[in-house]
């Protein structure tokens, strides 16, 4: 493409009254050597005609838009495929920042706006210079089917919604039957007002549906041995319920196991079966994958006080359910049911519980009270939830007079009687029953047996279950249905305890979403968080190192390798965070619109000034997702933020190379702060590892810092939420006050 760049100062908004255009207007046709015109209102009728003629009139082709924030009027100043377009932010970062000035300080505040928005102007220009078209991975050969795996509840309304938006399904599920946990319900929560009583399990119907879509294949008695490959082409081995095929995932083996197997003393658990990385020919192909194969019961043994497992009057509520739907409830006519373990201070649900299990609880004392009319119904709890329209059901329930519910802590189970204290009704209790029923969690089957067997370099499960308790979700709140694999979508028990309903919702989600990766795939664009990105990281292989940073810091296994340890990438899985450009030390990863030369050679364009402790320079690298809408947010409250600041939004902070901090400190600017989104506890990462990546990176850099004799107190890394848009402000400004506190970079003028 042969780039006609042209900037275009907006002097609306109040820019034009702020800052000196004709200053700016110089700074972009002398320093930068590039053509500028200024307009009163770029997004406005006139200026959008005014835009058109310049594409049209004047052949220009690269836009710089010097104005607003890049996060507003994106598509009034989206120019087509054949474009490109860069921003500069002027108003939510310099203007609506820079305060009023305090008395006596006029002429420097009006200096200190102009070279901040001079700076941001010559970042842009360079980026225009820099930034190449992007041209879409189109794949050579696309599939558009979709392999549903589990054919419960959820696996039945996936492939039935996928097909009813024209896909072909194809439905694995290794019992010899469709319907799943539904199979063994007795009947099911009521659907409908006025959500009094409960109506007869409809799974019957669902299977027959399933059985009368052409478009919908079903194979029981059948497991997912193998996927490989990407979205648009999934590469699938299938084998029979149980059986062991070459193409089963191996087993992870530590390094004392494996040199007792090279010593010949212990047998080898993956002999015979092929490597994660490698596919088999044969295998089916698919465009997606929906992971929709539920949940198994807690084990609630270890609550030894309550007698599971040795006393026969004690079962679980899955045990319960099998015997109200074989009709052995006869000559039961009291029951408890016990919603929390108890204990002496426990307060606290059976693990892996949540409203379900309370509804469940009081869908089986229904059952009691149904079966017998004279029968007794205890529900002890600690914490009764009952959302939307089962708070009518829950209501209902409590106007039955065999129904008593309480608040209450178990402290034991002794034969028959069930002993509780702390309830509503000020004393304890001491319940002689028939039978006690206990409201085992539903543990999702990722959290005890890998389900996906995917032939990837970074092993065949998914990774960090743990920060999920073992729920198959990469981001719960912003991204439904996303598991840490591109093209592979949770919905049902696999993702979170839900009733039918809720799984019925979630499994027309997950449909959604496979479509909607697999057409994207079809474009040759990202599907999520970037979606419509043409972009992919492309790789300098000539001077690669092997040293598989890459492949091992992707979150998402976008990244296989050979056998020699160079990186084979795989577009359609990736999510374009650039997190392996972050990491990679010898820099030859990059995209067409955002690499290490650009963003490095935009770092290099802000003006440094020498030997003047008003004029300190501290960079911010900010993160596309939570970190920059809350400065942008910040911006629109007119929160102050230091005149010696320059942002620079990036992708991911996993994307930062510490390259760019190395060279910024020796180019003489006097800190740099990493702002991201939080992680840990309080996760939410879009790309999920990108800020604690970065913080581990920025922390190594510290010490190599230290070794250069700069303070390793002038580099840090911070997370932030989008809401935060009231507390970044102090958090930046208070780092800018430490660095003055420190003084000037010595490296200033070298």
């Amino acid at each position: 493409m042969d780039k006609k760049i042209c900037t275009y100062i907006c002097t609306g908004c109040g820019i034009g009254e702020a800052i000196n255009i004709e200053e700016l207007s110089e700074v972009v046709t002398g320093e930068m050597s590039q053509e500028c015109k200024t307009h009163a209102c770029l997004c406005g009728t006139e200026g959008k005609a005014f835009l058109e003629n310049e594409q049209n009139g004047e052949g220009v082709n690269t836009f710089n838009i010097c104005a607003c924030s890049p996060r507003v009027m994106q598509k009034e100043f989206d120019f087509g495929d054949e474009s490109i377009t860069v921003r500069a932010n002027l108003r939510e970062q310099v203007i609506w920042t820079a305060g009023t000035p305090e008395e006596g300080q006029e002429e420097s505040h009006q200096e200190w706006l102009q070279e901040t928005a001079s700076d941001y102007i010559r970042m842009s220009c360079t980026r225009a210079a820099k930034t190449e078209l992007p041209e879409a991975f189109l794949m050579e050969s696309m599939n558009k089917d979709i392999l549903v795996m589990g054919g419960g509840i959820a696996g039945i309304t996936a492939a039935i919604e996928a097909s009813k938006a024209g896909s072909k399904v194809t439905i694995v599920e290794k019992a010899d039957a469709l319907g799943g946990k539904a199979l063994g319900w007795a009947k099911q929560f009521p659907t409908s007002y006025p959500y009094a009583d409960l109506e007869d399990n409809s799974i019957a119907s669902m299977v027959a549906a399933v059985d009368a879509d052409a478009n919908i294949t079903v194979k029981t008695g059948t497991e997912v041995a193998r996927i490989g490959g990407s979205p648009g082409a999934f590469k699938v081995s299938l084998k029979a319920a149980g059986a062991t095929t070459e193409w089963t995932a191996p087993e992870k083996v530590g390094v004392d196991e494996q040199d007792l197997i090279d010593k010949g003393e212990m047998e080898d658990p993956n002999a015979g079966l092929k490597p994660y990385g490698e596919e088999n020919p044969d295998a089916d192909t698919f465009g997606a994958v929906v992971l929709a194969t539920g949940w198994v019961p807690a084990d609630v043994s270890e609550f030894e006080h309550l007698g599971y497992g040795s006393n026969d009057k004690v079962v679980t509520n899955a045990e319960f359910e099998a015997m109200a739907k074989n009709g052995k409830l006869d000559g039961i006519n009291t029951v408890a049911f016990v919603m929390s373990p108890g204990g002496e201070e426990n307060d606290q649900d059976f693990p892996y519980c949540n409203s379900v299990t309370s509804m469940v609880a009081l869908k089986q004392a229904k059952y009691v009270r149904e079966n017998n009319a004279d029968a007794k119904a205890f529900i002890l709890y600690q914490h009764m939830r009952t959302p939307g329209h089962m708070e009518l059901f829950y209501k209902g329930i409590q106007e039955d007079d065999g129904i008593f519910l309480t608040k209450a802590t178990v402290t034991g189970v002794e034969d028959g009687t069930v002993h509780a204290k702390d309830t509503l009704l000020g004393e304890d209790l001491d319940l002689d029953v028939d039978m006690v029923v206990l409201a085992a969690g539903m543990v999702p089957t990722t959290k005890v047996e890998n389900t996906i067997n995917l032939a990837y370099r970074q092993g065949p499960a998914f990774l960090d279950l743990d920060l999920f308790d073992g729920y198959a979700d990469s981001h719960f709140i912003c991204f439904p249905y996303e598991t840490r694999r591109t093209g592979v979508y949770a919905c049902g028990g696999v993702r979170k305890a839900m009733n039918m309903q809720e799984t019925m919702d979630d499994a027309t989600g997950a449909a959604l979403k496979a479509i909607q990766c697999i057409e994207s795939a079809d474009r040759g664009v990202a599907v999520h968080p970037r979606s419509g990105d043409k972009t992919f990281p492309e790789f300098f292989m000539q001077r690669c190192t092997q040293c598989k940073r890459c492949t091992e810091e992707c979150p998402f296994g976008a990244l296989d390798d050979d056998e020699k340890g160079t990186p084979l990438p795989n577009p359609t899985r990736c999510r374009r965070c650039g997190t392996c450009m972050g990491a990679c030390p010898e820099r030859i990863i990059g995209f067409k619109d955002y690499n290490i030369d650009l963003i490095g050679s935009m770092i290099k364009a802000i003006e440094v000034p020498e030997e003047d402790d008003d004029k300190l320079r501290i960079l911010i690298f900010a993160c596309e997702n939570d970190a920059y809408p809350a400065l942008d947010m910040a911006g629109m409250r007119k929160h102050k933020l230091n005149h010696m600041i320059r942002f620079i939004p990036v992708r991911c902070l996993g994307s930062v190379n510490m390259a760019w901090i190395r060279d910024a400190l020796s180019a003489g600017l006097d800190g740099a702060m990493l702002i991201g989104c939080k992680y840990g506890d309080d996760y939410q990462c879009h790309f999920v590892k990108g800020s604690e990546i970065a913080n581990t990176r920025m922390e190594n850099i510290g010490d190599t810092l230290s070794t250069l004799g700069l303070e390793p107190e002038r580099v840090r890394s911070e997370q932030v939420a989008i809401t935060d848009y009231d507390k970044v402000p102090d958090l930046v400004n208070d780092f800018v006050d430490e660095i003055v506190e420190l003084g000037a970079n010595p490296f200033k003028g070298f």
